[in-house]
């Protein structure tokens, strides 16, 4: 984030793998914001608030995808899969480095 303003998903670093990118993902698969809207130009406050939606819709679950209903499952594999390879395409590595 600069300035205070989100860049978007589909602008943040390693393809959006950050923990905004993922927050904004499960936006994504919970229906709270549609697949098109990447957050571009939020405020910190805004993602936050984002953050507590989200956050409420996955208490059922407890915050495990494998408690998910069907429909939602597919969804969260469909939106996090293409993300992780849309990432790696852009030469992002899932392994954890020193200052991660």
């Amino acid at each position: 984030m600069s300035s205070n303003l989100y860049v978007g998903i589909d602008q943040d670093r390693d393809g959006g793998m950050t923990p905004a990118g993922t927050m904004i993902r499960d936006a994504w698969v919970f229906g709270v914001i549609p697949e098109s809207e990447t957050c571009a130009g939020w405020t910190s406050q805004r993602l936050q608030d984002l953050y507590e939606k989200v956050y409420t819709k996955w208490l059922p679950y407890g915050h495990l995808v494998s408690n998910l209903p069907p429909e939602l499952r597919e969804r969260h594999a469909r939106i996090h899969g293409e993300a992780f390879a849309r990432a790696k395409a852009m030469g992002w590595q899932a392994e954890l480095g020193d200052d991660d």
